[in-house]
């Protein structure tokens, strides 16, 4: 058995074997720690490069599991890298390479324009466990996207490929 807290109530649940068959479906996330050390490991790279960021790093289905700012920057940038790590999920591709299809006419300018989309360099796909990395503060996308990849690499021998 195991105890499982909603919206405040506790509720207990057992945990049986399960059989593909049964319409269970398993998936990889990244562990809580992991998380937190790929966001820090992306923030302290902004940092040294002079820059005051939000990151946030979200499961395969955009729900945040890290969301760090820094002290001087803007509260709205956590919005966009949230925003940016969910556009990563939604369209299974790093922010840049949906600002690119954009531009080339390979993908629809429109869906850019859509609720919760956020077309801006900085949001990273991480393949190994589904989880997504969102950077958004610095002077340009190109420079989130560094400190998000720097983070990466911080935790790459953690990740199981």
């Amino acid at each position: 058995m195991r105890t499982l807290s909603l919206i405040g109530v506790e509720c207990w649940i057992a945990l049986l074997p399960a059989h593909a068959g049964e319409g269970v479906v398993t998936y990889k996330s990244l562990a809580p720690d992991v998380a937190f050390d790929l966001a820090l490991s992306a923030l302290q790279q902004c940092r040294n490069d002079g820059y005051q960021v939000a990151v946030v790093v979200t499961d395969r289905f955009g729900a945040p599991l890290v969301e760090l700012r820094d002290r001087y920057t803007p509260v709205g940038a956590l919005d966009i890298a949230k925003g940016k790590a969910w556009t990563s999920v939604t369209f299974t591709r790093n922010t840049s390479d949906f600002v690119k299809a954009m531009k080339d006419n390979t993908m629809s300018a429109g869906l850019g324009g859509l609720p919760g989309v956020t077309p801006l360099v900085g949001g990273l796909v991480i393949e190994a466990d589904g989880s997504l990395l969102g950077v958004a503060g610095a002077p340009g996308g190109e420079k989130d996207e560094a400190c998000a990849k720097a983070g990466l690499i911080a935790v790459q021998d953690r990740l199981d490929f």
